[in-house]
């Protein structure tokens, strides 16, 4: 018996092999913990890329459905970006589902993507004896771009390029642009009484307080919708002269070039055709009847424009050739977009800035068609009373002083598309 308690004695204070027996005990755990750490970093990869396919996806969809012409294809947007971006997961990921949900009070606004992926692992699969599955979803919100169209278009890249001064009043429901991205690219006086649904501008507008409600500012995206359109031509030479007596005194004139310009000295005609300006002015503005209808002036070389009464007897009656004019000729290939072109400036045709391009006009007056003046200015005078059911003008730049009274009617489908503003979309949960 004394042997057998001296070794119990001996074996309770002998220290030789603990670590080992610790080891033995905490292994488990420690295998555990390793298994653990392997198995969650794996979630954790699998759980960025799946996230990061479905922002992806739902990127793809909101911008596809912030723009008209792809709207109808955002679920197959989606899931291109969802797959595209799949990795390391692509083998054991689903299929994404694609909704369109309401976001922030809006309807139909956002697209939210969501997507798994399911795998057994080696330790989280032998303890529960089932794949881990991870799950992400997306959300993302969009706004439609803005179409602009107007009627009044300036078209100088800097400075203010529309200008409405003194107590003018212009009534053009359909639209005024500028696509100056200066700080001043539109100025209006406060004095001035200007009525129109939209004002669109790359730069900064100054207008009254009562038309802040319908300005646009920072549209990077306006341009002239005619800047790849060439100018037709006819190469006839003609010269315009009166005939008859006194007041009897009639010209009636005929498609061709006019070198040197017209100058209205008594009562006019101008039979349909291509009126090519070679120089000098087109000069409308005497107190004379002037009548021409299915007619468009071509400038070049330095040609001015001054269009308008001078009198209140007179009466200038002119309108555009329709599409069909061009047809069969060596323009029917922009045929659709010569229509409605009433003056038509060359490019580079370098007209003097002083006086420039005038319009004037009275109450008996009846112009219509585009007004379009690429390499000009444009001024439309304190004295210019000009009505129009659909008068539209693009100038380099605009300048209307005084009194004068401009009013377009032309209905917004009608008038030109300067541009469209950038959709907005943005990732919202």
């Amino acid at each position: 018996m004394g042997a057998i308690q001296r070794f119990f004695k001996a074996l309770r204070t002998n220290k030789v092999g603990n670590a080992t027996m610790l080891v033995a005990i905490g292994m488990p755990a420690l295998i555990g913990g390793a298994g653990f750490a392997v198995d969650t970093a794996q979630w954790y990869l699998w759980k960025r890329e799946l996230q990061h396919s479905v922002d992806q996806g739902a990127f793809a969809g909101a911008w596809a459905l912030a723009r008209p012409d792809s709207a109808l294809n955002y679920s197959i947007r989606a899931n291109q970006e969802y797959t595209a971006n799949l990795g390391k997961i692509k083998d054991f990921s689903s299929n994404p589902t694609v909704t369109i949900a309401d976001y922030a009070g809006g309807i139909a606004n956002s697209v939210i993507v969501s997507g798994t992926a399911s795998k057994s692992l080696p330790f989280s699969s032998f303890l529960t004896g089932k794949a881990a599955t991870i799950k992400a979803t997306a959300q993302a919100s969009f706004k439609e771009g803005n179409t602009f169209s107007a009627c009044l278009v300036a078209l100088a890249k800097d400075g203010t390029n529309l200008d409405i001064g003194g107590n003018a009043t212009v009534k053009a429901q359909c639209g005024l642009a500028a696509l100056s991205c200066s700080d001043n690219a539109v100025t209006i006086d406060s004095s001035a009484n200007v009525v129109t649904d939209s004002i669109v501008a790359c730069g900064k507008v100054s207008v009254p307080s009562a038309n802040e409600s319908v300005v646009t500012e920072g549209v990077k995206t306006l341009s002239d919708a005619y800047k790849d359109l060439v100018p037709p031509d006819d190469t006839t030479p003609q010269t315009y002269n009166c005939a008859g007596k006194g007041n009897n005194k009639q010209a009636s004139l005929e498609p061709g070039t006019y070198k040197g310009g017209i100058t209205v000295s008594c009562t006019t005609t101008l039979n349909p055709g291509i009126y090519v300006i070679d120089g000098g002015n087109l000069d409308l503005a005497a107190n004379y009847n002037v009548t021409g209808t299915s007619v468009i002036f071509v400038l070049k070389n330095g040609a001015t424009l001054k269009l308008g009464g001078s009198g209140n007897n007179n009466r200038i009656t002119l309108s555009p050739p329709s599409a069909s004019f061009y047809q069969g000729t060596a323009y029917a290939y922009e045929a659709e977009e010569l229509a409605g072109m009433l003056v038509f400036e060359d490019r580079n045709n370098n007209a003097p800035s002083t006086p420039g391009h005038q319009l004037n006009g009275n109450s008996n007056s009846l112009i219509e068609g585009m007004i379009y003046l690429p390499d000009g200015n444009l001024t439309i005078n304190g004295t210019a009373n000009v009505t129009s059911q659909c008068l539209q003008i693009s100038a380099y730049k605009i300048k209307i002083l005084g009194n004068a009274t401009l009013e377009t009617l032309c209905p917004t489908s009608a008038t030109t598309n300067v541009g469209t503003s950038l959709a907005d979309v943005r990732m919202v949960a």
